[in-house]
């Protein structure tokens, strides 16, 4: 016996969906899951290798507001894809919400963000940048209420965030310790 989808519930359709699966297992017990799904995204960690610096972005997440009281998260340049890949995505991103110009992008991976309750797929980018490629102020788009706070950081001081426990937002992490990793050079 093989597992499978006997039914799928939607219970939400709008920006985001949620469905309730119900699932036979190879056992044949049937369990039930909620999934929620909005498409996959893309996330960029902009570095600046001459200057080492870093492009991060600050802005309002309910779910940490409602959990911590924080008025805002620090974090990667992310988004939704609603292009045809990843990499036009991180480039719409960073316009979007850092006024940054992104030419050459350094593939990390492809990771499911939470993989128990949803369906969200994130292609990560690391992408170097210099200070010409600040072409606008960025923001975020007016419409989506994004209200982002860009801020640039010392690569050492963002290593030492990540060492202390500092960086809240997995993906961000993720994106931080690749470049570590990749540039240990850029964090002396």
């Amino acid at each position: 016996m093989t597992i499978e989808i006997e039914k799928l519930d939607t219970l939400y359709k709008g920006w985001n969906s949620f469905a309730i699966a119900t699932i036979r297992l190879k056992d044949g017990q049937r369990i039930m899951r909620i999934v929620e799904d909005h498409g996959r995204a893309a996330c960029v960690l902009p570095y600046d290798p001459k200057r080492r610096m870093t492009l991060l972005v600050r802005q309002f997440r309910t779910p940490v507001f409602l959990k911590t009281g924080e008025p805002d998260l620090l974090e990667a340049i992310a988004g939704l894809i609603e292009e045809a890949d990843g990499a036009a995505c991180a480039r719409r991103e960073a316009m979007e919400e850092a006024g940054l110009k992104l030419d050459t992008l350094e593939p990390v991976a492809t990771v499911w963000s939470v993989p128990g309750i949803s369906t969200e797929h994130i292609d990560l980018f690391l992408a170097p940048y210099g200070e010409a490629d600040r072409v606008g102020d960025g923001g975020g788009l007016a419409h989506e209420h994004e209200n982002i706070v860009v801020v640039e950081l010392p690569l050492a001081e963002l290593a030492r965030m990540a060492d202390a426990g500092g960086i809240a937002d997995l993906k961000t992490l993720a994106v931080v310790q690749t470049l570590r990793l990749r540039r240990p050079e850029l964090f002396a």
